[in-house]
């Protein structure tokens, strides 16, 4: 994005997003997110999961905010997306017990019912609340809508960049815990297997996401994470993946095979712009 389209949002955005504004909505975050807790550890873990995702989520999308030219109120909207992005995973968790919309509900369209539910936006200007919420419903999308015109596309952008650059860290966590213990809402699958499904492969090779129908086995979820490089929106976000070499841990925790490698050969490329 070039400098004078930043520019324009900062000031769109300007005197609409208060350092109270900010405040009311962080206070209202945690109590809501300690609001959900179970006497089963299991349970619980996934609740601190996702507590501990969402103001990770914050601190990374306040990062590339930053980085990318951001300042004042716009940074601060940024912030409040990135804090509200995930609410409906709370809820979606309380009443489903799984984290996987198919078998529940689209937890980005429960985040903004929740959010318009308990009046968090009655505060807020018409443009930033609607950036807001534009943003959490296509947070989780395959995809942007096409026809999305800034500045809501590029905080669409911004939230799925900071929300993926966190979900490498909490999968990598996991993968390399040390341990037997499988968490099924991180794992999605836990069939092993040292091959690549047919789909998943195609989807690799067109440099495109991988759609979650086509993953059979463990092994192919993890090469759907991989390939949200496909996915990543600013060069400041691709820097990040590199540097804090999130494909190359990635690896380290599939099998060993030339089929593997190739895949993972054209992921490393695009990453570093081949």
């Amino acid at each position: 994005m070039i400098k004078e389209n930043i520019n324009s949002i900062n000031k769109m955005i300007k005197g609409t997003v208060t350092e109270k504004l900010l405040q009311k909505c962080l206070d209202w975050l945690s109590d809501f997110v300690f609001s959900y807790s179970d006497p089963d550890p299991a349970i619980q873990e996934n609740y601190d999961i996702k507590r501990i995702h969402t103001y990770k989520v914050r601190e990374e999308i306040k990062f590339l905010g930053k980085e990318l030219g951001l300042k004042n109120d716009a940074l601060r909207l940024a912030e409040i997306i990135g804090l509200f992005h995930d609410l409906g995973r709370f809820e979606q968790y309380a009443r489903y017990k799984t984290f996987k919309d198919n078998l529940s509900e689209d937890h980005a369209a429960l985040g903004v019912k929740i959010i318009n539910d308990a009046g968090l936006l009655a505060s807020f200007q018409e443009l930033p609340a609607s950036i807001i919420r534009n943003a959490i419903l296509f947070h989780n999308r395959l995809s942007i809508p096409e026809g999305e015109k800034d500045p809501y596309l590029f905080y669409e952008k911004l939230i799925r960049d900071a929300d993926k650059l966190d979900i490498w860290r909490v999968v990598l966590k996991y993968y390399y815990r040390g341990n037997d213990k499988i968490n099924k809402e991180i794992e999605w699958t836990s069939t092993q297997s040292t091959a690549i499904s047919k789909k998943v492969l195609e989807d690799i090779h067109n440099k495109r996401s991988v759609l979650t129908k086509h993953v059979q086995n463990l092994n192919d979820f993890k090469l759907l994470q991989m390939a949200w490089v496909f996915d990543l929106n600013f060069e400041i976000s691709m820097e990040e993946v590199k540097k804090r070499k999130y494909l190359e841990k990635m690896r380290d925790t599939l099998a060993q095979s030339a089929e593997i490698d190739k895949v993972y050969n054209i992921l490393i490329s695009h990453s570093i712009g081949d």
